[in-house]
């Protein structure tokens, strides 16, 4: 008799590692899930969102939420549930493209850095330092006052902003990494430079990147909506949470305060349980951290 492969099959590893990370961090686990519903509301706004973003209907306006409108709506009739969905949607598309981005800058200069040394990791490391100096909410401002608020600039922006500053974090394992023996062995046997850092260097830093990866997309998503807040992020028509806190939320505060509670609340929600998720899996992917 025959058994079905199907039951034998073993779970993916991506399924396994996340039934650990239950097991022995459930806090970090539930911030995972908080994180993957904004993140499925983001991607599915279009399918979710019960109005259009900027549809309007001045008969509707200021009402308390109700279930027409789940999250009331603004003073131009706008349903704030489907403008929370779509802000979403831009929160995700500008946390992951430029978390990405700052991923990529910090492993290229944190490598390039910690693994050659010398002139070059002095060289690298001091303009590192410099660029540290400057507060990253003023060098923000000036950077979107001279190239003009939009999309694109904000992703480029906030990832080289907070690439050039993680490149430590990298360069810091890819230091001690470096003297290991299996590193020694490889440059003993003659393997070039670029063999060493694909398979030596780059899987065994991976786990820091991971971690630096997800803490850096609430960083970023936090940043974004600091700079529509002020003005100088996402123009208009396109709703972002921070423009919903600066517009109708703050004008329209007493009379309707859902206008404030519901992009603050999703905000605030939203970046804890990114950075929750992301200690997790510090904990879970470094060695060190195991069991405490």
């Amino acid at each position: 008799m025959q058994t079905s492969n199907a039951s034998t099959k073993p779970y993916h590893p991506f399924i396994v590692f996340h039934q650990r990370l239950f097991l022995s961090k459930p806090l970090g686990g539930f911030g995972g899930v908080v994180f993957a519903i904004f993140l499925l509301g983001g991607v599915f706004a279009d399918l979710l969102a019960p109005y259009g973003m900027n549809e309007t209907n001045m008969f509707n306006s200021l009402q308390s939420p109700s279930l027409n409108h789940l999250m009331g709506t603004d003073h131009l009739g706008r349903d704030v549930f489907s403008r929370i969905l779509y802000g979403a949607q831009l929160s995700v598309i500008v946390g992951f493209l430029a978390a990405g981005l700052a991923t990529i800058i910090s492993v290229i200069l944190g490598v390039v850095t910690g693994y050659f040394g010398g002139k070059t990791d002095m060289l690298i490391q001091r303009f590192v330092d410099a660029w540290m100096t400057f507060p990253d909410l003023v060098l923000l401002i000036v950077v979107v006052s001279i190239v003009g608020p939009g999309t694109t600039q904000i992703v480029i922006i906030l990832g080289c902003l907070y690439g050039i500053a993680g490149s430590r974090i990298i360069r810091g394992s890819v230091v001690s990494i470096r003297e290991n023996m299996y590193t020694h062995a490889a440059q003993s046997m003659g393997a070039k430079t670029l063999h060493i850092l694909w398979f030596h260097i780059l899987p065994n830093v991976m786990p820091v990147v991971i971690v630096l990866f997800t803490t850096r997309v609430g960083a970023v998503i936090l940043a974004e909506a600091g700079l529509s807040f002020l003005g100088l992020g996402i123009p208009p028509p396109s709703p972002t949470w921070g423009s919903m806190l600066s517009g109708s939320g703050r004008t329209y505060m007493y009379l309707g305060p859902w206008l404030a509670l519901a992009p603050g609340i999703c905000l605030t929600v939203m970046v804890y349980a990114i950075n929750i998720y992301g200690d997790a899996l510090r904990d879970m992917l470094d060695p060190r951290m195991r069991g405490r």
